[in-house]
């Protein structure tokens, strides 16, 4: 069975310092692969500024972190490296940017021909989504699970699957080949408690694969 991981992306605000100690927890209290930092419209300082806060969290646990659209950004701050949009900063200019040994996702929604040329460009992962109806962001329609078993056979680098993912529907796109599951409302917003949601999926995960 395909081996899934948690990857997680912040809440659209945060206070830094407040929300370091959470991130802390969170990661504490089970296994998280990646965090990618999203913060729209906001200041490139405090862009910076949150940076320079959850950066050393992360890295003191082994876990990666990605700033969202910002190449130049995740060079200053030394992040692992950068998650773009298609209407960001193209993955080839990312790439000359931040060097062969930063780590870059693609936004390639329910396009498998966004795939293909993403990683053409040099893209490590490849993400699609919105699977489900989310609030976190403007959508371009839902693409049937299926594309990740689709480039399960025929890709060769990760794909990240996100949008409206929760307890309940990710064993869905667990089985279909989703190498990571992207989660923001369904961690964050948990009834219980972040480090409840991170343990909760860890566990649907490990079910789901076994």
């Amino acid at each position: 069975m395909i081996t899934c991981q948690l990857y997680l992306i912040t809440p659209p605000q945060f206070d830094p310092v407040s929300f370091g100690e959470t991130l802390a927890t969170v990661l504490d209290a089970g296994k998280v692969a990646c965090v990618q930092m999203r913060l729209k419209d906001t200041e490139d300082e405090a862009i910076l500024r949150a940076a320079e806060a959850l950066q050393p969290v992360c890295r003191d646990r082994g876990v990666m972190f990605l700033l969202n659209d910002r190449p130049d950004l995740a060079r200053e701050t030394g992040c692992d490296g950068v998650h773009v949009g298609q209407g960001d900063t193209a993955c080839a200019e990312a790439r000359g940017l931040l060097g062969k040994s930063a780590v870059i996702g693609v936004s390639c929604h329910g396009s498998r021909q966004l795939a293909i040329d993403a990683v053409g460009a040099g893209a490590d992962y490849v993400a699609f989504g919105a699977f489900f109806p989310t609030t976190t962001k403007k959508t371009k329609g839902n693409p049937p699970p299926d594309i990740l078993s689709w480039w399960r056979d025929i890709g060769n680098v990760p794909a990240v699957a996100i949008g409206g993912i929760t307890l309940d529907n990710a064993p869905s796109l667990i089985v279909e080949g989703a190498d990571f599951l992207a989660v923001v409302s369904a961690v964050w917003d948990h009834e219980h408690g972040p480090a409840n949601a991170v343990k909760a999926f860890n566990k649907v995960i490990s079910e789901t694969t076994a």
